[in-house]
């Protein structure tokens, strides 16, 4: 689905691209100057430069509220772009409950969208008790729907559906429970993405006659809830439009898979006014609510020179913010060689098969991105042990977890969604020193089950098994972490043999985490046997503590 940066970014200037902006864009480009400039826009200036901060590869665990209009349907991921395409479900459940798109577009689900039930504060009280560490609230999806009070984009939450600052509430709610804040941008694939926004049946009464976007214009407005906005803000304007003639839907929506569908990064060559906004939007977002973590949904920095300024300026600001000292995450996917050092790579819904020489992360939801009725009916969420393995998974590798969990379009999670927390709470309670501030050991782990590595490949994995054991480490002590209950209790661990090369000092004490009394143990040349407490049978994961000589 999502190409490799393998086109070369424009050969613009930062000072001729923030020239041409002013230039050409109706609205003016702020003063992009900063007290600090130690980076440059450029790929050898942010390799050179930066390091992950500390904070970030202590916290391990965060949360994400990936939350636009596109939740307000309850069915499921990417609705804006498939309620365009005939004979998709989203389709039909659009034709259904709203009406053709000819008519009722997805613009109206920004209208509809009004978060009439959202509590911020008591959802960010059940994320720190289920033990995040950060909160990331979405800015922006491919939608090209800003949820903050965006001085450059009129289609944006204090305007228009919850008329409400979102980003700018949810980050008063995070800082005020200690939380490091980010914000994740979605809008720079809009431009393609939502194309199909453009087209029309390929069968049917209404064969051939336009959806919404390509006939809509600031005029139409008149009178009307978006008086005075630009539909075509909005939609991207007609940038890959299918032309006429289909009469198939499948082969009308494979054209899209094959044209507008692709995860694109570079800027749009016909449409420069895109790429002028994004950059605008982006850095207001930046400096209005100075985040520590900003991701993009880009493989590499998406919209070429444009993407590069904003990398740039958000690390100088952070160092203007912290007075000198970088504490910016910027993510970023699908990075090779060196362009890993120069930003905090996100893994989509995978993970890596061993030890990652830099900080990185993986970004995945308990069900669908976008809430999904079907998901909760049918009880299809992570359930909290398979979210604790894929944490303990992805620490000990030297990654963190940001965990999506959807809300409703009215701003609150089900029943479900609650239980999951509350079972990652409960265990995160009694063994998140296993986690927290935690460094790779000399081995990720051992055991049968083995991981997918790289985006997507998490339906690979099998479940992981009590015989999976994950390792950290910290202080001085070493961390072992069973993935299951073992049948018989006891837990053996190879790594640490009599005489192993990774071990070969004696080992002093084992105790299981939430309890100081030591573990009766023996260690052979098969292993460390380790006697579990009775009284952790059925826990998701075991957590032990161990110390000795020649262990850090």
């Amino acid at each position: 689905m999502r190409a490799n940066q393998s086109s070369p970014a424009p050969a613009w200037t930062r000072r001729g691209f923030l020239q041409a902006s002013a230039a050409a864009s109706a609205v003016a480009a702020p003063d992009v100057r900063a007290a600090s400039q130690r980076f440059a826009p450029t790929w050898e200036s942010l390799v050179s430069g930066y390091r992950a901060p500390d904070w970030f590869r202590d916290a391990k665990f965060g949360i994400w509220a990936h939350w636009t209009a596109q939740c307000v349907p309850e069915a499921g991921d990417w609705y804006a772009r498939n309620m365009y395409i005939q004979g998709h479900a989203q389709y039909e459940h659009h034709l259904k409950t709203y009406g053709h798109p000819t008519q009722v577009g997805f613009m109206e689900m920004n209208h509809r969208w009004k978060a009439e039930h959202w509590d911020p504060d008591a959802l960010l009280d059940l994320y720190v008790k289920a033990g995040a560490k950060y909160f990331v609230a979405l800015a922006n999806h491919h939608d090209n729907f800003d949820n903050y009070d965006s001085k450059y984009h009129g289609w944006n939450s204090t305007r228009i559906g919850p008329r409400r600052d979102i980003v700018g509430i949810w980050a008063q709610a995070a800082r005020k429970r200690g939380l490091r804040f980010g914000v994740s941008n979605h809008a720079g694939n809009a431009w393609h993405w939502f194309q199909t926004a453009y087209g029309y049946d390929a069968q049917g009464p209404l064969a051939g006659r336009r959806y919404d976007a390509f006939k809509l214009t600031q005029a139409d407005g008149r009178g009307s809830w978006w008086e005075g906005l630009d539909p075509q803000d909005l939609y991207t304007g007609r940038n890959m439009v299918i032309p006429d003639g289909f009469t198939d839907p499948k082969a009308a929506a494979d054209w899209h898979a094959a044209n507008d569908g692709l995860w694109h990064v570079p800027p749009p060559a016909n449409t420069p006014a895109f790429t002028r906004r994004w950059f605008l939007r982006c850095r207001d977002l930046i400096d209005s609510y100075r985040p520590d973590l900003l991701y993009f949904d880009n493989d590499g920095i998406p919209l070429g020179q444009a993407g590069m300024d904003i990398a740039a300026h958000f690390y100088n600001a952070s160092m203007d913010w912290h007075g000198g000292k970088l504490e910016a995450v910027l993510n970023a996917k699908g990075l090779y060689g060196e362009r890993r050092l120069a930003v905090v790579e996100d893994v989509e819904r995978g993970s890596r098969d061993d030890i990652q020489p830099q900080p990185w992360q993986t970004d995945t939801c308990i069900g669908d991105w976008h809430y999904s009725r079907s998901v909760f009916e049918n009880h299809q969420y992570k359930s909290a042990a398979t979210v604790i393995h894929i944490l303990c998974d992805v620490v000990s590798k030297n990654g963190n977890l940001l965990l999506s969990v959807p809300l409703k379009g009215d701003g609150t999670i089900d029943s479900d969604e609650r239980r999951t927390l509350e079972g990652i709470a409960a265990w995160m309670a009694r063994n998140g020193e296993a986690i927290y501030g935690t460094r790779p050991w000399r081995r990720y782990g051992e055991g049968p089950t083995r991981v997918g590595g790289g985006s997507m490949s998490e339906s690979a994995t099998q479940p992981f098994t009590a015989d999976d054991i994950r390792y950290t480490s910290k202080g001085g002590a070493l961390y072992a972490i069973a993935l299951g209950w073992p049948q018989d209790g006891r837990l053996r661990l190879t790594a640490l043999a009599q005489d192993s090369a990774l071990a070969p000092g004696a080992i002093e004490r084992v105790e299981a985490l939430g309890s100081s009394a030591p573990l009766s143990f023996t260690r052979s040349r098969g292993g460390l046997e380790v006697r579990l407490p009775e009284g952790l049978a059925g826990t998701p994961a075991v957590a032990l503590k161990i110390r000795g000589t020649g262990l850090a």
